[in-house]
């Protein structure tokens, strides 16, 4: 299971959501493991059966003003039976004053109290996302990615097939390189599929027989791209006579990614081939299925079938016809 420090959460979002250390410490006796948040106004009431302790429990207006009504006895009954559990972090919003005696607490069972001035749907928003972003599910994938005309083409095959080669061809055809060799694709909401490449290797390429050549360099700015979606796997292997390879295209075959079926297309490699072109059809075809909802495939399909209705109904009328 994935987790997250409170001090790793401070560090990487202080600025951005203006947090502010209100308790003695941000070691906790837990780490953030969920991307949900929780508001504890229920608990603080008295109903805690449905309580979830585990996630970053959010006091905001709400919460504040409800323990304001309360006697001095009654707010530390309210705050104890929130702290019979164990919580990550509490962060109150739009900068309110914290009660003392939550924040005895907070020091006392090691549950670090954090304080942001933000409202609270923009502060949850951009919370959530931060938190959606850190513990989305990654893989690693040897190939090259490269956004063609829109589309995101995922090059893959055995070492030295001229992955890199076609990404470099493309990219000097005006195409955008997005990572080249080892690509880093999460899983975004919507079964989205987001490609980066390797922080270290940027855009940097290896070309056997050249070796390291720097994209952005070379070609300038507008040739490389930090991210991209995922859209369709280019999947290069040799040709081999006894392998039967889809000529029309009514069967597509479909690859999983992190659980996300992406549409495949097998290229088989032979001298002469010109795979870049191939490339551009490829991501011109999938953004016509998408985007005009027209499938070159079954349109013929249909028009065969018409045509041999017709032939066969006209084969009849000729026969029947002896006048």
């Amino acid at each position: 299971m994935r987790s997250l420090s409170i001090a790793r959460l401070y560090e990487d979002q202080r600025e951005e959501l203006q947090l502010e250390l209100v308790s003695e410490s941000l070691a906790s006796r837990c780490d953030i493991t969920l991307s949900d948040i929780n508001r504890p106004g229920m608990a603080l009431m008295g109903f805690v059966e449905n309580f979830l302790p585990e996630r970053i429990q959010i006091l905001a207006q709400t919460e504040l003003t409800y323990l304001a009504t309360l006697s001095p006895q009654l707010v530390r009954d309210a705050i104890d039976r929130l702290f019979q559990f164990t919580m990550p972090v509490i962060i109150v919003c739009k900068g309110l004053e914290v009660p003392p005696y939550l924040l005895k607490r907070a020091n006392e069972t090691q549950v670090p109290l954090l304080r942001t001035p933000m409202s609270t749907t923009p502060f949850i928003h951009s919370l959530t996302a931060y938190l959606d972003h850190m513990f989305a599910p990654t893989t690693t994938v040897h190939g090259s990615l490269v956004d063609v005309y829109g589309c995101g083409l995922l090059f893959t095959g055995r070492s030295a097939i001229g992955k890199s080669e076609t990404a470099l061809d493309l990219v000097e055809r005006g195409h955008r390189l997005v990572a080249d060799d080892v690509v880093t694709i999460t899983r975004r909401h919507g079964d989205v599929l987001i490609g980066t490449g390797n922080q270290l290797l940027r855009h940097h390429m290896e070309i056997r027989g050249l070796g390291i050549i720097d994209v952005q360099s070379i070609f300038g700015i507008r040739s490389i791209r930090l991210q991209k979606r995922v859209e369709v796997e280019v999947n290069l292997r040799n040709w081999s006579d006894d392998e039967e390879y889809e000529r029309i295209g009514l069967d597509e075959k479909k690859t999983d990614i992190l659980g996300v079926e992406v549409p495949l297309v097998q290229v088989p490699i032979t001298p002469g081939k010109n795979i870049t072109v191939i490339g551009e059809v490829i991501a011109l075809h999938y953004l016509v299925k998408v985007y005009g909802g027209y499938s070159p495939a079954e349109k013929l399909n249909q028009h065969m079938l018409e045509v041999m209705k017709r032939k066969s109904a006209t084969k009849a009328w000729v026969r029947e016809d002896t006048e």
